[in-house]
């Protein structure tokens, strides 16, 4: 994804700078791009014209934000720590902070199915233990989910429904869905969506799965662990935030019987939307 995306910036780009004139003034080096892979090839050891170098140019500063953030792991005490000092101000220093929770039924308060709770489903828990630790914070926690959905309609609508709200935080919940589009499919949606966040300076959190009571979590194999893994591969790669969802339910049956954390057989209930929001609360120390 991040190459499809510096790509296309670079095919827009040339296609509005109607320079003529070439004028080879420079050659770039090919050990300069040895460890950029997303650079053009044919830029390697060859004189450049003033078109090249400013194509080059609008390449770097595309993906060179893009790029600060891969292959990192993020702490939760500090990928959001201006976010969580902004929630301790007061007014009237103090501003809005905006956290969108976008996904499918889960997010969305689906309890059993058509029951919609939303007052016991992690936003809304989210919401309300935010406010709990920060007082005097203006906080809006916004739903964009919608039942039934995965990644790639998600994705679709990113623009339109998320980014437009101009969020300050952004949590990313289909995994559970995505069993249904496969892991491809699935991965280039949350990179389509991730990248397009980063691009904007908003911090994302990624959720894996709650469980599902029809998979084997104890087998690797099983989908909803290889999205699970998935997921968690991704914030690696993007240098962004983790809910592991996933793990947080493992943890819990340890003493318990998965059962108890269920609503119906994909939908957790109000015990199980208290380990997703105390995975989301390590992101706001």
């Amino acid at each position: 994804m991040k190459v499809s995306v510096v790509l296309m910036s670079l095919n827009l780009y040339r296609s509005r700078v109607p320079v003529r004139r070439k004028v080879d003034f420079l050659t770039w080096p090919a050990s300069a791009f040895s460890r950029n892979p997303a650079l053009p090839k044919s830029f390697l050891g060859r004189q450049c014209g003033m078109h090249d170098f400013l194509t080059l140019a609008f390449l770097f500063s595309v993906w060179l934000p893009i790029a600060s953030h891969a292959e990192t792991t993020v702490s939760p005490q500090t990928y959001l720590s201006d976010i969580s000092a902004a929630l301790t101000k007061q007014w009237p220093t103090n501003r809005t902070i905006n956290i969108v929770c976008h996904g499918h039924s889960v997010p969305a308060g689906y309890f059993k199915t058509p029951l919609v709770d939303t007052f016991n489903a992690y936003p809304h828990l989210l919401h309300k233990a935010l406010k709990d630790r920060f007082p005097y914070a203006v906080i809006n926690v916004t739903v964009t989910a919608i039942g039934g959905e995965n990644a790639e309609s998600g994705a679709k609508r990113f623009e339109k429904d998320v980014l437009s709200l101009r969020p300050d935080v952004v949590a990313i919940d289909y995994a559970l869905n995505d069993r249904g589009i496969g892991l491809a499919r699935a991965e280039a949606a949350w990179k389509f969506m991730i990248t397009n966040a980063v691009q904007k300076g908003i911090k994302i959190i990624l959720l894996t799965p709650t469980p599902d009571l029809r998979s084997k979590l104890e087998d690797p194999a099983d989908p909803l662990n290889q999205h699970a893994e998935q997921v968690r591969r991704l914030a690696r790669d993007y240098g962004v935030g983790l809910g592991d969802s996933l793990a947080q339910f493992r943890t819990a049956i340890e003493k318990a019987k998965l059962e108890e954390f269920m609503s119906q057989s994909n939908h957790p209930n109000r015990r199980g939307h208290d380990l997703v929001v105390a995975e989301l609360l390590k992101w706001f120390p």
